[in-house]
C-alpha cells in the first residue's frame, strides 16, 4: 500500500494536540489491558512527548526509529521513537517532543513540519506519552548523541501497513496477561508502546 504525504495530512487534520499531558486514552481492541492494570500506575504517570518522524525520500515514505544506548537507566537497548519526558520550561508536549528529537538525534525544529498527534497513551512504565507525527526531509543530516542513541533505522511505511506484518503476542506485566502487536523488520524487533503508537498511526491512516 502506497501512501504519500498529502495522504497523511488528510488523514491527521482532524487530530489536536492535548490540552492536558496526563489526559490518557486507554489503549482499545487488540490492546485491551486487563483491568486493574492502569489503576496500578495511573497516580504516577508522568507526561511525555514523542515524535514519530516520516521522512520523505524518492522511493517513499518511511518511519525513523532509534535503538536506545544499553547504558540507559530505562527502556536500554529497546527500540524507540525520539523522544522523553516533560520538562518545566517545555511549554506544551509538542515543544517536549521537538526537543528531545533535537538532543537525541541531532533533528532541528525547523526540520520538522507537524502534521498531527495521536491520543496520550499510559505506558507500564508509568508515563504518559503523546506522539507528535512530523514530516522531514529524507536528506536531512543526523547528528546521534550516543550517550542516549545506539543507533537509528527507518521502516518503509508501507511494509508498517501491511497486515501481514503485524504479529500478534502475549505480553505479562505483574502477574497480568495481555495481548500486543509487534514488528520484525530487517532484524529489528518493534514491540511494546512504540508499536502500539505505531498501531494507533496506521489506524489514522486506514480510517
Amino acid at each position: 500500500m502506497t501512501i504519500s504525504a498529502e495522504h497523511l495530512r488528510e488523514r491527521l487534520a482532524g487530530t489536536r494536540k492535548p490540552l492536558d499531558p496526563l489526559d490518557v486514552v486507554v489503549p482499545s481492541g487488540t490492546y485491551k489491558w486487563p483491568a486493574g492494570m492502569l489503576e496500578k500506575i495511573a497516580a504516577t504517570l508522568k507526561p511525555a512527548g514523542v515524535l514519530i518522524p516520516v521522512r520523505r525520500h524518492d522511493t517513499g515514505l518511511t518511519v525513523l526509529l532509534t535503538k536506545r544506548s544499553a547504558d540507559l537507566k530505562h527502556h536500554a537497548g529497546q527500540v524507540s521513537f525520539p523522544g522523553g519526558r516533560m520538562e518545566e520550561t517545555d511549554a506544551d508536549i509538542e515543544v517536549t517532543a521537538l526537543r528531545e528529537t533535537r538532543e537525541e538525534v541531532g533533528i532541528a525544529e525547523e526540520h520538522v513540519a507537524i502534521i498531527g498527534y495521536l491520543e496520550t497513551m499510559p505506558t507500564v512504565t508509568g508515563y504518559a506519552v503523546t506522539p507528535v507525527v512530523g514530516l522531514l526531509d529524507g536528506l536531512v543530516d543526523l547528528e546521534i548523541d550516543r550517550t542516549e542513541v545506539e543507533y537509528t533505522f527507518e521502516v518503509p511505511l508501507s511494509f508498517l501497513l501491511d497486515p501481514a506484518n503485524q504479529r500478534l503476542v502475549q505480553r505479562e506485566w505483574q502477574g497480568l496477561s495481555f495481548s500486543m502487536v509487534e514488528f520484525h523488520f530487517d532484524g529489528q524487533r518493534i514491540w511494546g508502546a512504540t508499536a502500539q503508537m505505531l498501531m494507533r498511526f496506521i489506524n489514522i491512516i486506514n480510517k
